[in-house]
């Protein structure tokens, strides 16, 4: 398997490398999250090694960001942080499994190849497109016919849960829970409220808009038919 490594101790990069090595695999090395991050969404591994206290952008962070670009390559954390908090943390930021230094390599190895054998994930995304529509997963960065369009935190959320769903209709509920992490019904209007500043930036300076309505229901977004 080709295997990515993030870990800045050298003992510890240098102990886990040699044995990936021996037992066959191809190991990448990074000692940062920054780089880690560019790395694991831009080349094809089968799965991620990361410790949580890396420089530039923690491990949990890291993995965050992985996930959010839609990457799903299976991710183990090897980290002396190993509290039941910190363990579950870690399971919920993108993490398939968690295994807590000092440890044994022939268990951290069993681990890396369970995780090898699940089933190939689908092609990874890291850029969504609907028409002349274009939201870079990575950069953070919407661009129409080449214009680039700035959008709060908010309202990037709220374009690429409809770019996600492209051509089907996504409720109003939907957008509560995915956009808010509302579950349940606030009685206000602020799904209505982005989606109009939505239009005004995506729509409104071009042609064709993207946006749609669907009475009664929530909203889609596709090109016209």
């Amino acid at each position: 398997m080709r295997l990515l490594l993030v870990e800045d101790d050298p003992r510890t990069a240098d102990y886990v490398m040699r044995g990936l090595t021996e037992a066959g695999h191809v190991c990448d090395l990074l000692r940062n999250g920054h780089d880690a991050l560019f790395a694991a969404t831009r080349g094809a591994y089968d799965v991620i090694i990361a410790d949580r206290m890396i420089p530039g952008l923690d491990g949990l962070s890291m993995i965050k960001a992985v996930r959010a670009a839609g990457v799903r390559t299976p991710a183990i954390f090897l980290t002396s942080i190993g509290g039941v908090d910190d363990r579950v943390e870690g399971l919920e930021a993108g993490g398939d499994d968690y295994l807590v230094k000092p440890f044994a390599f022939s268990e951290l190895l069993a681990r890396i190849n369970a995780l090898g054998r699940r089933p190939a994930a689908q092609e990874q995304k890291t850029t969504l497109r609907v028409a002349d529509l274009e939201m870079d997963l990575i950069m953070r960065r919407v661009t129409r016919q080449g214009h680039t369009i700035d959008l709060q935190p908010r309202e990037f959320s709220l374009l690429e849960v409809l770019m996600r769903g492209e051509g089907r209709v996504i409720t109003r509920t939907m957008l509560l829970e995915r956009v808010w992490d509302f579950h349940f019904d606030p009685k206000t209007s602020v799904v209505e409220t982005h989606i109009s500043r939505l239009r005004t930036k995506i729509d409104k300076p071009f042609e064709i808009p993207l946006i749609h309505t669907v009475r009664n229901t929530g909203y889609s977004l596709h090109a016209p038919v």
